[in-house]
């Protein structure tokens, strides 16, 4: 059950977005094997200067226009591998809609059960109400 984060510089068509919450989606359906109604994505549009990604001395320039910041916030228990996958998938379908592969930052992060409530408060997968992801 990821919850995605999608940021991203304001002047996208809203099929453009739609396009990259989509191609975001279905990479962790084909890596993660989520279901497909496993869905929990907020897209945020930035003024350009609201958005600052250098290249952290790795060599290459991102456009300003095309930065495109995709935060997973998902249950422990993944391998390195299964992230790297998640990293190169996003990626390529990313570039499907457009995303150049040098604008893109992902940022994986992993909690545990009791971080998440799904509704009215309560605390679903240590309640019983859902099947901890792996387990």
């Amino acid at each position: 059950m990821p919850l995605v984060r999608i940021d991203m510089i304001r002047g996208r068509s809203p099929e453009n977005i739609r396009a990259i919450a989509d191609a975001v989606q279905q990479s962790l359906i084909d890596v993660l094997k989520i279901p497909e109604r496993d869905r929990f994505q907020i897209v945020t549009q930035h003024d350009a200067d609201e958005i600052i990604a250098l290249d952290a001395g790795l060599g290459f320039e991102r456009t300003t226009a095309g930065t495109v910041i995709v935060h997973i916030f998902t249950q422990r228990g993944r391998s390195t591998e299964d992230k790297k996958l998640v990293y190169r998938t996003l990626a390529k379908q990313l570039a499907e809609a457009g995303v150049d592969g040098k604008d893109l930052f992902v940022s994986y992060f992993e909690n545990d059960p009791e971080d998440w409530s799904f509704a009215d408060g309560r605390a679903q997968y240590i309640e019983g109400d859902l099947a901890v992801p792996g387990r």
